[in-house]
């Protein structure tokens, strides 16, 4: 077996890192806001749980009170709906980028 050796020439960790080196510079400060925005968040936890609650629930709507048992043509409108909650998704996306876009116009 082998072991490790020490070498009587090699620092410590704290001897060999400054803890001043990695936190910001004397006259600057820390920028510790949140990469995304809270809306945002809230927008997808929204859409996320529609993505769920939408499909499965048109199908046992449907299931039973439009179709009468005909499981195939309720699972085509749950997937049909799980379509138009992923466009919508992408419609909200499109039109907050359009919006962020704005205001970085206005403010130069």
């Amino acid at each position: 077996m082998t072991s490790r050796r020490v070498n009587s020439k090699e620092t410590s960790l704290p001897e060999k890192y400054d803890a001043n080196a990695f936190s910001p510079a004397a006259g600057q400060q820390s920028n510790i806001t949140p990469a995304v925005p809270a809306h945002v968040i809230y927008k997808l936890l929204g859409f996320t749980l529609a993505m769920v609650i939408c499909p499965i629930g048109t199908y046992f709507l449907t299931v039973d009170l439009v179709f009468r048992g005909n499981t195939t043509f309720a699972g085509a409108t749950a997937a049909v709906m799980a379509n138009v909650v992923l466009v919508a998704y992408i419609i909200v996306a499109l039109q907050e980028d359009q919006g962020e876009e704005e205001k970085d116009r206005k403010k130069q």
